[in-house]
């Protein structure tokens, strides 16, 4: 890692993550395969803003730490990268299983149980979900129409998919988190 860390994919510590890293890999890391409109790719780490604002849109009044849990909801993607569904499926359950491990870690590492609770993982996905939908037709190319189909109607109003720079998300990424990490610790 840029750190400095030395990270174990197989077996992963808690004590060689870095949020740095994290926020680092996630801002150079571009979801739908790079397949987006922009100068820029649009980013994990920009997908990871967005689903935390809409997780707290849709649960007002939640604790930091849960929306800590949703910022974070990708966060193995800054070594694992971001696959689609269809190449995840195809590599099958070693994938998922390097991707809990890592999930675990990084939770342990910021203070979150190394698996959240069911309910709080529902409702992180299900503002993964709504955040998927919105790129689609937003960003990615797809049509409302086909979005709804493949992600659910949106429950929420107006969705802002933002695409910036890489080090400007990187900074935008890392300032919430440590808004996020002040509220739960204090």
């Amino acid at each position: 890692m840029l750190s400095g860390r030395r990270l174990d994919l197989l077996d992963p510590s808690p004590l060689d993550i870095e949020i740095e890293d994290i926020a680092h890999g996630l801002a150079f890391v571009a979801r739908w395969n790079g397949q987006t409109t922009g100068e820029h790719p649009y980013s994990v780490a920009e997908h990871a803003l967005l689903v935390e604002d809409i997780f707290a849109q849709r649960n007002r009044g939640i604790a930091a730490r849960w929306r800590l849990a949703a910022l974070l909801h990708d966060a193995a993607e800054y070594v694992l990268g971001d696959m689609i569904s269809p190449v995840k499926a195809a590599i099958g359950p070693q994938y998922r299983e390097l991707d809990q491990r890592l999930t675990a870690a990084v939770h342990l590492r910021f203070g979150l149980p190394a698996e959240l609770p069911r309910a709080i993982r529902a409702e992180i996905k299900h503002a993964d979900r709504i955040s998927a939908r919105a790129e689609a037709s937003a960003i990615a190319g797809f049509s409302r129409s086909e979005a709804d189909r493949l992600f659910g109607k949106a429950d929420i109003n107006e969705i802002d998919v933002k695409i910036r720079p890489p080090c400007a998300c990187r900074a935008a990424f890392l300032e919430r988190f440590r808004a996020l990490a002040g509220e739960v610790s204090a």
